[in-house]
């Protein structure tokens, strides 16, 4: 009897310590949810990535299944059900769940010399917006000098020679030409054609742009689900605080665990409105200051890299430097590299131990940063680094990736033969109109465009377009090329995307005479002062072309021998000097709206009116109305206070249109500086 009792204590016990270890070992696993990643499983459960890694055998950190069940590291303690992640975050899916791999016995060391030292080659591109093949849609020729297909030759030779290269993009990818914004974001059905070129080229990572935003969160949730590589924004959060895409990435290179970390200027709102309203942007020095501290001290990376979207000084935060990038290395001054975008310019230095390199726009540039890494005693320190912008004339583009999106190319083209009237593929039987003559007149002087020296007939056709859709009382509208022009012939949609390259919408805003006059001012600082002597106008550098508009619907003077903010002068509506109280209807584009006139506090009225089709769709419209358009030109406006008359002006103008001296863009030509220098002697 006391036997039957010992022997049913002992089972007794057995059966609560199996009940036990069941219990302790279902809360070592997790399984995978929709919209997890690895970065939010760990942090959740209190361990790494690197840890969840290493006990589930897994080859890449990016990608998990739904239904998959991973183990969780010894010592961790399953956490409560994490709240449901942001829906952009997103997972390969599959039908069946997957078990977690069996934990397998490390083979033993074998007793090989580890190498003294390895080298990382980073290569980084930036605002190729949506360069793919190398040409030029609006003009029909190919380039010679740009692409991503030129790029992915470099790539590849790199590559050849360095078995340790990894691939990084800044973002203004997804947005730029007619293939990008006319055809293919308005076709979610098929794979985007920047989403396969990109997968084929094997990029590691891509930080987001802010021209990735122009067509609202759906275009970046179709690419989060079309790319094989991690779509990063650190400084990105929804309103509740999540992070809205991942913030970082680790990927695992000869031994080496590197962190990259991604981050987007934050004025994206100043730009796109309402299309974010659901998104916060944080300070980009701050976020990556915060992740860089995770990723050194938790996940223990050897290489920390960070991706930029945005200019090294800032934009519009000069006091905060929340949109500037040297504010990232002020901050977080053990970055190894940092690159940077957004501004379209060559960027190549090294600010304390981190090298910073830009390329400029299109696929004309790709930047590399090379990292000689010294591994010895379980530790790697970099005792070599260098930055390099590769300029891809010369290179022959990859058959290849031109052969895989080549059925995209040839659509774009059809495209434009077919005309696609209001965005749609083959609507007018391949025109839409014709010019009886050139729209814009021939340069005086080469590289300084006559559109913005007097009104001309192009941005005077936008406008009329503008008052026609609107009924408003003034429109505004900007020369977005400085080559911008309707040839006489044929009109073919490659011909509207030229003189209005942004697929922009249009909206209607009260304003009073006091805030137009405002928003003139701040345009016409596009313009530097005349000064005595000069024989040109030439223009702010800080004040790039696309910012300058030209009005229609008033009368306007613009005094150039004032300084900034004095300029406007004798402004007329329908015959009488504009009131500073009198109410108007404004038409302008849904950018200006956003980051002139709302980010810079001109106007105090919201928008009344939103286009429900893009202004280029507008215009299209008008000439298949019209058949034949003319050039037409009202004069409403003129610069005044300045006198460009000289003996010397047509000698000048001849060197300048010979090449020998440089084009005068930014600097007036000035004959006693001329005189002063002896590139022209007195007569």
């Amino acid at each position: 009897m006391r036997q039957r009792k010992h022997v049913t204590l002992l089972l007794s016990f057995f059966l609560l310590f199996s009940t036990l270890f069941a219990s302790m070992a279902a809360a070592q696993t997790y399984t995978v949810k929709k919209g997890d990643t690895l970065w939010r499983i760990s942090k959740n459960h209190g361990t790494t990535v690197s840890a969840m890694q290493e006990v589930n055998q897994l080859p890449d950190v990016n990608f998990l299944r739904i239904g998959q069940v991973l183990q969780l590291p010894d010592g961790t303690v399953a956490a409560a059900p994490a709240a449901k992640p942001a829906p952009t975050q997103q997972a390969a899916a599959t039908s069946k769940p997957v078990p977690a791999p069996k934990p397998s016995v490390a083979p033993a060391p074998v007793a090989t010399k580890e190498p003294d030292t390895t080298t990382i080659t980073i290569l980084g591109t930036s605002d190729v917006h949506g360069n793919l093949y190398g040409y030029v849609y609006e003009d029909g020729k190919e380039t010679t000098n740009n692409g991503l297909a030129r790029i992915a030759t470099y790539v590849n030779e790199v590559k050849k020679n360095n078995p340790h290269v990894l691939l990084l993009d800044n973002g203004d990818t997804y947005q730029g030409n007619i293939l990008t914004d006319d055809i293919y974001r308005k076709k979610p059905e098929v794979m985007h054609p920047v989403s396969v070129a990109m997968n084929a080229m094997n990029y590691d990572a891509m930080t987001l742009g802010n021209h990735e935003f122009n067509f609202g969160l759906d275009l970046i949730k179709r690419i989060e689900k079309e790319v094989k590589f991690p779509v990063l924004g650190a400084n990105i959060t929804t309103k509740d605080g999540k992070s809205f895409v991942l913030p970082y990435t680790i990927v695992h290179v000869d031994g080496l665990k590197i962190g990259i970390i991604g981050v987007t200027t934050p004025n994206v709102p100043r730009w796109d409105g309402e299309k974010v309203d659901s998104l916060s942007f944080q300070h980009m020095g701050e976020t990556v200051k915060k992740y860089a501290k995770e990723l050194r001290e938790v996940e223990k990376v050897d290489l920390l890299i960070a991706s930029a979207h945005s200019g090294m000084i800032a934009e519009f935060d000069e006091d905060g430097g929340s949109d500037a990038a040297s504010k990232i290395i002020e901050m977080v001054p053990d970055l190894d590299a940092l690159l940077v975008g957004h501004m379209h310019i060559i960027v190549k230095d090294q600010v304390g131990q981190t090298v910073v390199g830009g390329p400029r726009n299109l696929g004309r540039d790709i930047v590399r940063f090379d990292l000689t890494v010294k591994k010895e005693a379980g530790k790697a320190s970099v005792v070599d680094r260098k930055v390099e912008v590769i300029d891809m004339t010369g290179y022959e583009p990859d058959q290849k990736i031109r052969d895989i999106i080549k059925d995209a190319h040839e659509e774009t083209i059809s495209f434009i033969a077919g005309g696609g009237g209001a965005g749609e593929a083959g609507g007018s039987g391949g025109l839409f109109g014709q010019a009886s003559a050139d729209f814009q007149p021939e340069n005086e002087i080469n590289g300084i465009p006559e559109g913005k020296l007097r009104d001309t007939a192009v941005v005077d056709l936008i406008n009329k377009v503008q008052l026609k859709a609107t009924g408003a009382d003034v429109s505004a509208a900007a020369l977005f090329k400085d080559t911008s022009n309707l040839k006489k012939g044929d009109i073919t949609y490659a011909n509207i995307f030229d003189i209005y390259k942004f697929d922009n919408t249009l909206y209607t805003v009260k304003v009073t005479g006091k805030e137009l006059k405002a928003y003139m001012e701040w345009s016409a600082s596009h313009y530097n002062q005349w000064k005595e002597g000069d024989i040109s106008i030439s223009f702010n550098p800080d004040v790039p072309g696309y910012l300058y508009d030209m009005f229609a619907g008033v009368d306007y003077k613009i005094d150039l021998s004032k300084p900034a903010g004095e300029r406007i002068v004798d402004v007329m509506y329908k015959g009488k000097p504009l009131s500073d109280t009198e109410e108007l209807k404004l038409a302008v584009n849904n950018y200006r709206y956003s980051s002139g006139l709302k980010a810079l506090k001109l106007v105090s009225a919201n928008r009344d009116w939103e286009s429900p089709r893009s202004i280029r769709d507008y215009l299209v419209e008008y000439i298949q109305e019209q058949k034949v358009v003319s050039p037409e030109v009202d004069n409403n406006w003129q610069i005044i206070g300045i006198d460009l008359s000289s003996p010397y002006r047509d000698e000048v103008i001849k060197l300048v249109n010979n090449g020998k001296i440089e084009v005068p863009y930014a600097k007036s030509l000035n004959v006693n500086e001329l005189l002063q220098a002896g590139i022209i002697q007195a007569k």
